[in-house]
């Protein structure tokens, strides 16, 4: 239902900015996937991942280790030493949980860690993004990388390539949507003609071939009734 309301909040802001003003989007996880600098803090940032979760993993099995030996001596011990051993088993599994939300919970070390490492690249994107739309007197940018469902993109609108160059990233091979494996964009050019059948070859008025029959059934004469 999310996406379907903001599809048409899109659907809407699309229509409305373009009679009042000129709008286009970006790709920021194809612009920072190209950025050395994002690249690098993502690997730091799984190195802190890996050593917290095996922190944390030793810490289970800490845990599990105290379980095994109270449930293998449990037959010898006395009730009151019975309720001490449960007593700080159930203190290290809170103790495990505790470390485990200040880790990776809301605004935990692994937030605030990824922070640091990546907002700054971030504004830097944002940065070039901003000299982007006001040397292309754009009024509106959108990220097709966000929350916001984009349902149909024309690449006409897609200003990746501008934010690439302005952040001293373009190659000889072009970044643009369209050289994407992976874009759903279609191309106007590739788009069937109304009434033109599915899978039917698209008519060339610059071809040799032009005036052919398209059927090799219809290239045949139609035999004669005796």
């Amino acid at each position: 239902m999310k996406k379907y309301l903001l599809a048409f909040i899109f659907g809407f802001l699309v229509c409305f900015t373009s009679k009042a003003q000129k709008f286009g989007y970006i790709d920021s996880e194809f612009i920072l996937s190209k950025m050395p600098a994002y690249t690098k803090a993502q690997q730091e940032l799984n190195k802190y991942t890996d050593a917290w979760q095996k922190e944390i993993e030793t810490m289970h099995q800490e845990v599990e280790k105290l379980k095994q030996e109270f449930k293998a001596e449990e037959v010898l011990l006395t009730d009151e030493m019975k309720q001490k051993r449960q007593a700080d088993i159930t203190k290290k599994e809170a103790e495990v949980r505790d470390y485990q939300r200040k880790v990776f919970g809301y605004e935990g070390m692994m937030f605030k860690r990824r922070q640091d490492l990546v907002r700054p690249i971030q504004d830097e994107v944002f940065t070039a993004v901003e000299k982007v739309a006001k040397a292309r007197g754009l009024q509106v940018v959108f990220d097709k990388s966000g929350d916001m469902v984009m349902i149909y993109t024309n690449p006409v609108h897609d200003y990746t390539e501008y934010v690439i160059e302005e952040l001293g990233l373009a190659s000889d091979k072009q970044n643009t949507a369209g050289n994407r494996t992976n874009s759903i964009i279609d191309s106007p050019e590739n788009l069937p003609e109304v009434g033109e059948t599915e899978g039917a070859p698209e008519e060339n008025t610059n071809s040799p071939a032009k005036g052919r029959a398209t059927n090799p059934a219809q290239s045949k004469a139609a035999p004669k009734k005796k």
